[in-house]
């Protein structure tokens, strides 16, 4: 977690500061907010439902971008610059620029351009060491850059290699930075581009921070460990969509990657892993023989492919299990079929007996099946490309799913059946299509169709409620909304920057 930084509690000292500056929570270090994308910001405590009603647009109009930027932004406050010691925005825009904004003014303190196939999508990640800002570029290549001032690090590996086929494979998710027992991984998945044309496989490259080396997992010919080149592989088009891209689950020290589209016959002892959610090592090692350490994939894997209607479309999401649970490590995958598919992280259920096939000696079985819970989601739709927001309420220590889509925004809260065994229900729906929601300091926000065209919206979280809509901003595609230091911050297709604060 980011380091918390000023919370200081007495009244005349609080006084001074607020007259001084800003005080400053947190970071938002990457896409929604945590290694698990849970899009929940803990440590918010200027923005609440009591005030919420207040903002106000802290740039008329937008604050204009030297491109548009398709995807979320990233914080870190107390930055120390040329100019003086700014909080700042780090985005990648559509056609590879890298930029740092000044969170107050809206203008671009530096910037780093890259060149390559359009558009790019992802968001950057910062180290947790707060010197560096990652970036996706067009070039295929992963950047590390000074944040104070753009400086690219060169050597040690840098820029890293993602992939070798830009002109079919990319990185369109968030950059993941996984930190556990003292060590930090970059971790950057890939898919291809619109139409699902060409010679792409998706992988996960895995980074240790410390010592600049990789390592690579594919969803295709898993048992090459390589950057894979042009026709090295017949199996092609299993990506790994989501917009979180990789999530690190601390508690059982796992990397979790979502596949969509693509071939899979690792049942019957092959190396293609489409329609799978799959479990690897921070380090991006599985099991060995090309083997993933645990894999889920829905026994209707083969129709999902048919239809194009991807396991993989959102990246998992990992939820607090409730107490008396019978399953202790939770995730909920939503697919492009909008089915809710609750799994046991700790067991995804592919692993079992140990048979003998005719290449490698021995290997463990792969199952297909074995979700807690099948769900449609409760809005209906399909397409899904957002990704989930999940939200502990501390009034009653239960736990909360918000799914958006092009249909609209659900709230599910999750429970235990007369087995205690984990379950999710349906509790509220809103027709409003929405991009991928978040939560803070109890209030849901997010970004989707309103009566003035786009909006950005806030609800309550327990009923759907609206307790607050922004005015009109630019249309969004797979914008979505950060809420930290008492701001909302918002890009659009129009390139323009939005902010909101309290008056």
């Amino acid at each position: 977690m980011p380091t918390h930084r000023c919370l200081v509690r007495h009244g005349a000292l609080i006084g001074a500061l607020v007259l001084a500056g800003p005080l400053h929570a947190t970071d938002w270090p990457q896409f929604g907010f945590d290694a698990a994308h849970s899009g929940s910001n803990p440590a918010e405590i200027t923005l609440g439902a009591a005030n919420v009603v207040q903002l106000t647009p802290r740039f008329p109009g937008g604050a204009t971008l030297a491109a548009t930027v398709d995807s979320a932004p990233v914080y870190q406050a107390g930055v120390a610059t040329a100019g003086g010691t700014k909080n700042l925005l780090f985005m990648l825009a559509t056609n590879g620029r890298v930029m740092a904004i000044d969170a107050t003014t809206g203008s671009e303190v530096w910037a780093q351009p890259t060149s390559g196939k359009v558009p790019a999508t992802a968001s950057p990640a910062l180290d947790p060491g707060r010197q560096y800002v990652y970036s996706y570029g067009l070039d295929g290549k992963a950047h590390k850059y000074r944040v104070g001032d753009g400086v690219e690090t060169t050597g040690g590996g840098w820029p890293q290699t993602i992939t070798l086929k830009t002109n079919v494979e990319k990185g369109a998710s968030g950059l993941t930075i996984a930190s556990n027992g003292g060590t930090n991984h970059l971790l950057v998945v890939t898919d291809g581009y619109i139409g699902d044309g060409g010679d792409y496989q998706g992988h996960l490259v895995s980074i240790d921070l410390a010592s600049g080396a990789q390592a690579v997992f594919n969803a295709m010919c898993s048992d090459q460990s390589v950057h894979l080149a042009t026709n090295a592989c017949a199996g092609v088009r299993s990506g790994i969509w989501g917009r979180g891209g990789a999530t690190f689950v601390a508690s059982t020290n796992r990397v979790y990657i979502a596949t969509g589209n693509g071939n899979f016959n690792a049942s019957s002892g092959g190396m293609n892993w489409g329609d799978s959610v799959l479990a690897l090592a921070p380090d991006g090692s599985g099991s060995g023989q090309g083997l993933p350490l645990d894999s889920y994939t829905p026994t209707n894997y083969q129709s999902l492919d048919d239809t194009d209607t991807d396991l993989g479309s959102t990246s998992p999401a990992v939820l607090p299990a409730p107490p008396g649970s019978t399953v202790r490590n939770l995730g909920l995958q939503v697919g492009k079929d909008a089915q809710l598919r609750l799994l046991d992280l700790a067991d995804l259920g592919a692993t079992g007996v140990v048979f003998a096939n005719g290449f490698e000696g021995s290997r463990r079985a792969v199952h297909t099946g074995g979700e807690l819970q099948l769900l449609a989601v409760p809005q209906g739709g399909s397409g899904m490309r957002e990704q989930p927001a999940v939200w502990s309420n501390q009034a009653d220590g239960t736990t909360w799913v918000f799914v958006g889509n092009a249909r609209g925004l659900s709230g599910l809260q999750l429970g235990l059946d007369t087995n205690h065994k984990p379950m999710l229900t349906a509790r509220w729906t809103q027709s409003a299509a929405t991009t991928s929601p978040v939560v803070a300091n109890g209030v849901l926000y997010s970004a989707g169709a309103c009566a003035a065209g786009t909006c950005v919206i806030a609800r309550n979280p327990l009923s759907g409620a609206v307790l607050w809509t922004s005015p009109a901003i630019g249309g969004v595609h797979w914008q979505s909304p950060i809420v930290v230091d008492g701001a909302l911050y918002i890009t659009d297709q129009n390139a323009k920057l939005w902010k909101f604060t309290l008056n």
